[in-house]
């Protein structure tokens, strides 16, 4: 950790070092509580399993009516064997053994990261060696068994170790198709066979996968589809000639710095060239469809072949991310026609958040679910691909989560949502036909937020339900009568673990911006709380359009974390401020538009006020920490408000919005030479000279998302206004800074450690 008090301050520097030592002295005392105290200490949180809660035996599903798991082999220690059950637990039925993954001339079988099986169940897919890439382990070895002969090989030919990505097998469970070093191949599973299907692959031309802000933004990382008849492969390229590149420095690995050099468009600067290519999975020429508009400042953000082989069905977005266009494409001619166009003044948040796949068909091809704000909330519509207007499915005032599953037999449909509450997710059904009202299938006494994972044909579920301090619960179900087939897991010994730890009221409340909105928060109290003292209180933030704090459910370390600054006197809080990703409307979220920064401080001070007036509340210890998103708004209070703000912890935060990338801030603040001015305004790093109180920022050095060349120009910033801070970069670390040993643990008794001495607790 680095200091940036002034020579000039010395007084100021011994009395914090004063009060640091006094409270590593408190911080070392928690640690060395024995376990069965009660008392939270980050040891027990981060570096033991004593709170981990267990998921049970549940794979995958692998039919209507049954599912896989993966179990300890008893004769080969180290492996597992993957058995098949009924969904009630059931006809235990044993697929292959460990035993049958152990490679010829291996004592060790195949230790799977992921693996799918052949539609007919004859073929295995394994992804094992698995190599990070940026934030996803998509690079590593592949290899496939026939369970009908039990011969096992490994993809790829003499590909290098750990090479091969996002490989998947043939409609028809014969070849397999992946990436290798930015070309597309498909192998003949039993000759072993390879035929490349691109040549021009580069560092600049990718094709089958992404860039980096394509993955980032869109999701877009699988970049290729087989064709539903096994024919024709279609595909991502992306050209980054003419793309910045940004440069991370490694000065801990090796005796002199490496470098890492990637293609990173920031805010206005120039994109790569997107196109989608077919191609016969035998190879051939590769026909280009004749997507308009210019392909640096388009995206497109999804394609999906119709059920029957013959089209595609691309969705492209223009660079303001305003106007979301569909488009029915011919692979053989490459012409396109348009289909449908969805707008909006603001942004428009593309289907693949809330429907698996982006899309979903219906009577056999000819109609398709899309997800819409067109009336005001975020609702599922269903579309003809020979035009017309589209359909409204998901009835009422009320925001659709995500989409879980279509049973078009039974004209059904089921979603997330939660009309009442929008710190919860229940499982509705409605219509497709977009008759009657959705009805609700989650049980009215299960309290929380729940998911579901649906088999094919949508009768069972593994149902997963959780609340703020009550671990999850997980069993399966059948549907729609919600009936309670197998229980996965109940964490019963968990939730009798938790209950030998002090703790204090646990409260959702509402506060009023003003206007008659109303922002969801919540606040966790000490054990043996007396509303006659006053209390320091530290608010978790995030406020942007891409996430929410504001969660009824279990959040695991972080919720225990909370829980031990609660065991010392603080009042922990979270807010959910206008324009943050919550089901309460298109334009509670829509707020955030061209205001990232300005909204969001206005209604996070409302909050501080709001708290402050508490007669519990000691008003001159108000604290404020957030990650990412959450650490920019952390500045932004502090800065911003500082008689509100005594001590601010920002982690990772994006300091100037020109610094991030085009996809992400561009969505919601149009481009920098339109919008300049807000741009200004929203970016913190414009109020440093404002900072008065304590202030932390933490950033890892390999940071790939949010760059540290924010941070250090902060950093100059506070210099320039003779500014106290202080600072701790950790190295070589990306932005969830978690890599390397003890970097967790390390990272959050440094936060504690701040807290304690600058928002000092009784």
């Amino acid at each position: 950790m680095i200091s940036a008090i002034a020579k000039y301050t010395r007084p100021v520097v011994c009395f914090i070092c004063i009060v640091f030592c006094l409270q590593l002295n408190r911080l070392a005392a928690a640690q060395a509580v024995p376990a069965g105290s009660g008392t939270l200490t980050l040891d027990r949180i981060f570096n033991s399993a004593e709170f981990q809660p267990q998921h049970g035996s549940f794979g995958r599903w692998n039919g209507p009516n049954s599912y896989i798991a993966l179990e300890e082999s008893k004769s080969l220690p180290g492996g597992s064997d993957f058995i098949s059950y009924d969904a009630d637990g059931a006809n235990r039925r044993v697929l292959l053994t460990a035993e049958m993954l152990v490679p010829q001339g291996e004592k060790k079988p195949i230790e799977a990261a992921n693996y799918t099986f052949s539609a007919d169940g004859k073929t295995l897919l394994l992804f094992t060696n698995t190599q990070r890439v940026w934030r996803q382990w998509t690079r590593g070895d592949y290899w496939v068994l026939y369970l009908r002969t039990k011969k096992l090989t490994k993809l790829g030919g003499d590909a290098k170790p750990a090479s091969l990505m996002f490989a998947k097998l043939s409609p028809d469970g014969l070849r397999a198709g992946y990436v290798y070093e930015n070309n597309i191949y498909v192998e003949d599973i039993e000759s072993g066979r390879i035929h490349r299907l691109t040549s021009d692959g580069t560092k600049h031309i990718i094709n089958g996968t992404s860039d980096w802000v394509y993955e980032e933004e869109l999701d877009v990382r699988d970049g290729w589809q087989w064709s539903p008849d096994g024919r024709d492969i279609a595909f991502w390229q992306f050209d980054t000639t003419g793309v910045p590149e940004y440069t991370l420095i490694n000065n801990t690995d090796t005796l002199y710095p490496t470098t890492r050099v990637f293609a990173y468009p920031k805010t206005g600067e120039t994109n790569s060239a997107v196109r989608i290519g077919v191609v016969g999975a035998k190879g051939g020429k590769v026909k280009w469809l004749k997507i308009p508009g210019d392909p640096r400042n388009n995206y497109v953000a999804r394609i999906n072949w119709t059920p029957d082989s013959k089209d595609l069905l691309v969705q492209q977005l223009n660079r303001l991310q305003n106007r979301d266009t569909f488009f029915e494409a011919d692979p053989r001619s490459g012409l396109v026609r348009e289909i449908l166009v969805d707008e909006d003044p603001a942004w428009v948040d593309t289907s693949v958040d809330f429907i698996p796949g982006s899309v979903h068909w219906l009577d056999g091809g000819k109609q398709f679910a899309f997800v819409s704000e067109r009336d005001g909330w975020r609702h599922l519509y269903v579309a003809a691909l020979s035009g017309g207007s589209p359909k409204l499915v998901s009835t009422g005032k009320f925001d659709v989560i995500n989409v879980e599953a279509f049973d078009e037999p039974h004209n059904t449909v089921y979603f997330m949502a939660s009309p009442d509450n929008a710190a919860q997710s229940y499982l509705y059904r409605a219509k497709l036909d977009g008759s009657g009202a959705p009805e609700r299938v989650t049980p009215r006494d299960v309290v929380g937020s729940n998911g579901y994972e649906f088999a094919p044909g949508s009768q069972y579920a593994v149902h997963t339900w959780s609340s703020l301090g009550d671990p999850p619960r997980s069993e399966v179900v059948k549907l729609p009568g919600h009936e309670a087939v197998r229980t996965l897991s109940d964490n019963d010994s968990l939730r009798r673990k938790l209950a030998t730890v002090p703790q204090g009221p646990k409260e959702f409340f509402k506060i009023d911006i003003g206007d008659g909105s109303m922002m969801d928060a919540w606040m966790i109290k000490p054990p043996g709380f007396d509303p006659a003292k006053r209390y320091p209180v530290l608010f978790y933030v995030y406020g942007e359009p891409a996430g929410s704090t504001v969660h009824d459910s279990w959040e695991g370390g972080a919720y225990l974390w909370d829980l031990m600054l609660a065991q010392h006197g603080y009042i922990l809080a979270s807010v959910d401020n206008r324009g943050t990703d919550v089901p309460k409307g298109r334009a509670w979220r829509k707020a955030a538009f061209h205001k990232i920064g300005q909204t969001a401080s206005t209604d996070q001070a409302v909050a501080a006020r709001w708290m402050q007036a508490q007669p519990f509340v000691d008003p001159t210890r108000i604290g404020i920490w957030g990650w990412s998103g959450g650490g920019t708004m952390s500045l932004n209070m502090i800065f911003r408000y500082p008689k509100l703000y005594r001590t601010a912890m920002a982690v990772a935060p994006v300091p100037d919005m020109h610094l991030y990338d085009s996809i992400y801030q561009e969505r919601y603040m149009g481009l920098p030479k339109d919008n300049e001015e807000d741009y200004r305004l929203g970016s913190p790093i414009n109020y440093a000279s404002q900072l008065k109180g304590n202030l932390l920022v933490v950033h890892g050095t390999g940071d790939d998302n949010v760059h540290f060349q924010g941070t250090e120009r902060l950093i100059n910033a506070l210099i320039s206004a003779n500014k106290p801070f202080t600072m701790m970069a950790y190295p070589n670390r990306s932005h969830g800074i978690f890599e390397g040993e003890n970097t967790t643990r390390h990272l959050y008794e440094l936060l504690t450690r701040y807290l304690f001495a600058n928002l000092p607790h009784d």
